[in-house]
């Protein structure tokens, strides 16, 4: 009776059915994941999109600048309205019928192209147009909305899939068994053994894996997008100084000063009222109180144990102002100016690239936002630090959460009156205001 070893075919059986498994189970999620982006339109993002960028031409049911858009995506095939609303120009140019009809009807008006509103933002302001009695309630509509339907896009919930592949796994591995004993029962019915192949000598466990070509392929793609994730979020982090704590040239202590002793911010920093930057405090001004306080002698309660362990005694103090007296070229003896300076190398903390416009004034003086907005509890820093990444996603939301201070401003009653009319709110963000135009900070 011939003898041969099971053990290879039943390993590639296995391993065909695993893959075969994790195949569905990706056609399975890549499907639900296309529904669900294709189905789960979100009225409330609509309503806040279709009032940025439609409302000034369009109404939901009267004839504007462009026809009413209630019921515009039953009237439309899908795909056409991604195109008109992306480039309507290069459809009207195409001779495209419907196109050709709107453009000739409403004055040969050509309608401003909107190239980056994706398909999804596309599907939530015609699930807005569509629907739209659902609106005043669309914040808690949204929210039942996204509770009750999460997962169901395509009408199978993710519990079903997973026990439809534990289900299928499970079928897999009874037929494999019915195929082992078959396969045993017709090689002893033409005389051959099935007997288990025995290893003459157990491979190290490097060499097992470095033979074990699935494994190896496993390993590299992990590495690979491990890799790639690491180095995208170093990456992304280029730029951005949040935490950047410089050394100065002179210790100066906003704890003390701020926070102490209550120096409002301004008083320093007095063209952020009226000016694009903050600026640097002139050290004349220093000299204003220090010209008299030559020495520090502590707060109310004395120094603290965190600050005596950080170094920051009394004597370190009273050594920096001796530094300022220094620099301005001031003789304590004499109390007279001796003229002879020392320029401070004061150390930038905040930095914002060239490409990017930012004026102090319009946000301290017009908008009323608080220093410690941007800048974080500077009465409690003993040592200036960035305290916000600044990047430009940071500014973006604050212009969408913040409202624009309109009460008991002249200057916005008008604007107030007439956007709050187009928008239909009663509150107006810095992003209705405009605030969210690139050519407002970058032009």
């Amino acid at each position: 009776m011939k003898k041969v070893p099971y053990r290879n075919l039943i390993s590639k059986v296995l391993g065909v059915s695993l893959v075969v498994v994790l195949l569905l189970s990706n056609s399975l999620f890549a499907q639900e994941t296309a529904a669900a982006s294709s189905g789960d339109a979100d009225a409330a993002k609509g309503k806040q999109l279709f009032n940025q960028n439609c409302a000034a031409c369009h109404s939901l049911t009267r004839n504007m600048t462009g026809p009413p858009l209630a019921g515009v995506g039953e009237k439309y095939e899908r795909e056409w309205l991604y195109q008109w609303i992306k480039n309507s120009s290069a459809l009207i140019k195409s001779g495209d019928a419907d196109a050709v009809k709107i453009y000739n009807e409403y004055n040969q008006a050509m309608m401003t192209p909107f190239p980056t509103l994706s398909n999804a933002d596309i599907d939530n302001i015609l699930a807005y147009t569509d629907a739209p009695a659902a609106v005043p309630a669309a914040g808690a509509a949204a929210a039942d909305g996204n509770e009750s339907g999460a997962g169901s896009g395509s009408g199978i919930s993710n519990e079903v899939i997973l026990g439809g592949l534990i289900a299928i796994f499970g079928l897999l591995v009874m037929m494999l068994v019915l195929v082992n004993k078959t396969l045993r029962k017709i090689a002893e019915a033409n005389g051959v053994s099935m007997v288990k192949e025995k290893s003459e000598k157990r491979l190290p466990l490097w060499k097992a894996f470095a033979k074990n070509q699935f494994l190896v392929l496993v390993f590299t793609v992990f590495l690979l997008l491990s890799a790639a994730y690491f180095a995208y979020g170093w990456m992304m982090q280029v730029g951005i100084d949040q935490g950047y704590a410089p050394i100065q040239p002179i210790h100066y202590s906003h704890k003390i000063h701020a926070g102490d002793n209550e120096i409002e911010c301004k008083f320093c920093h007095s063209s952020a009222r009226v000016s694009k930057t903050a600026g640097i405090p002139s050290l004349d001004l220093c000299m204003n109180c220090h010209k008299s306080i030559y020495e520090y002698t502590g707060g109310p309660d004395g120094p603290s144990q965190e600050d005596l362990a950080n170094g920051y005694t009394n004597e370190f103090y009273t050594g920096e102002i001796k530094k300022l007296y220094e620099a301005v070229g001031w003789d304590e003896e004499n109390q007279r100016y001796t003229g002879e300076t020392k320029p401070v190398e004061w150390v930038r903390v905040h930095n914002l690239p060239d490409f990017a416009y930012f004026n102090h004034s319009q946000h301290v003086s017009v908008a009323g936002v608080e220093c410690q907005t941007c800048h974080g509890p500077v009465q409690e820093m003993e040592i200036m630090e960035q305290h916000a990444p600044l990047t430009m996603g940071w500014c973006i939301d604050c212009h969408r959460q913040t409202d624009i201070k309109v009460e008991g401003n002249e200057y916005y009653e008008k604007i107030h009156a007439e956007l709050s009319q187009k928008y239909g709110v009663e509150k107006l963000t810095a992003a209705q205001m405009g605030g969210l135009e690139c050519g407002k900070c970058h032009y």
